[in-house]
């Protein structure tokens, strides 16, 4: 339920605020009039009434503007100093994405987050666990000639992310690694020496990483997740393909966790089972 403000504490409250934010901008009387379009005598009285009343709706809505400050704020309905477009442009952002194995855009998120858990639900297989084969196989169609230098300076970042005081959980979709595994669709004319190796890989870093690393799989036939990297509290990231879909405001913060939260909750595999799981996979490519 909302609790009624008195109107003298309003007006004592308008009138801080106002004065608040014209030293902020560095905002005399004089300048603050001229660009509402009111006496400079009308700003005094602003801010040094003693009274409950309070300007008009025009008045109050041209020092927000004029301030940069939401009208709001002014009136004491919101704690938040910011306008509306200033607090969507800051909690959502969309940031290009690059076809690279770690962009400069995901490494400094990676670095902002460094010691809090990161939560991944990757496009394909995770970079940071792939063989020097598969990432050559896998980029070498995109950078061309370039590949093996592009490898090079990506594995120094790669290398930080596994290194970083950083636990991470990864979920990805059971039919992901059965695709792989067979050298079915995305993996289509991957050779079998090189998912032999990347298989083994990935059963050598889920047993010496765990519990730092978690890698679950989950049913795409019963719950469903885009591409997303959620980055402790701090923020989290949707890959669209060209860009990222990039939120800091808490509540889709922790709406993306609860979702990832989820995802492990019905894991078809554990991340316990996943060695064993990986080890019968690999017995299915041998045979």
């Amino acid at each position: 339920m909302m609790v009624k403000t008195d109107k003298r504490a309003r007006a004592t409250l308008f009138r801080s605020r106002l004065g608040e934010a014209m030293s902020m901008r560095r905002l005399s009387q004089s300048a603050l009039a001229r660009a509402v379009g009111v006496d400079r005598s009308t700003v005094s009285q602003l801010l040094a009434g003693t009274g409950a009343r309070l300007p008009n709706a025009q008045v109050v809505g041209e020092c927000a503007r004029v301030l940069g400050i939401s009208a709001d704020w002014l009136l004491g309905l919101t704690d938040r100093p910011e306008t509306a477009a200033d607090i969507l442009a800051n909690s959502l952002s969309l940031t290009e994405a690059p076809r690279a194995l770690v962009d400069a855009q995901i490494f400094e998120w990676h670095k902002e987050a460094a010691g809090y858990k990161i939560r991944h639900v990757p496009a394909a297989l995770p970079d940071m666990l792939k063989t020097h084969a598969m990432l050559e196989w896998e980029y070498e169609p995109h950078l061309g000639r370039s590949t093996d230098q592009v490898i090079g300076a990506s594995e120094d970042r790669l290398e930080w992310m596994r290194g970083a005081q950083s636990d991470y959980e990864i979920a990805l979709p059971l039919y992901e690694m059965h695709s792989f595994a067979r050298g079915e669709g995305y993996y289509r004319g991957l050779p079998l020496p090189v998912r032999r190796a990347q298989l083994a890989k990935l059963i050598e870093v889920t047993e010496q990483l765990y519990p730092r690393l978690r890698l679950s799989l989950f049913d795409a036939r019963r719950i469903y997740s885009a591409p997303v990297t959620i980055f402790g509290p701090l923020l989290a990231v949707i890959y669209i393909g060209r860009n990222y879909m990039a939120f800091r405001d808490t509540e889709r913060v922790q709406a993306l966790t609860g979702h990832f939260d989820h995802l492990l909750r019905e894991a078809s595999v554990a991340d316990r089972e996943m060695p064993e799981y990986l080890r019968g996979l690999a017995r299915e490519m041998q045979s």
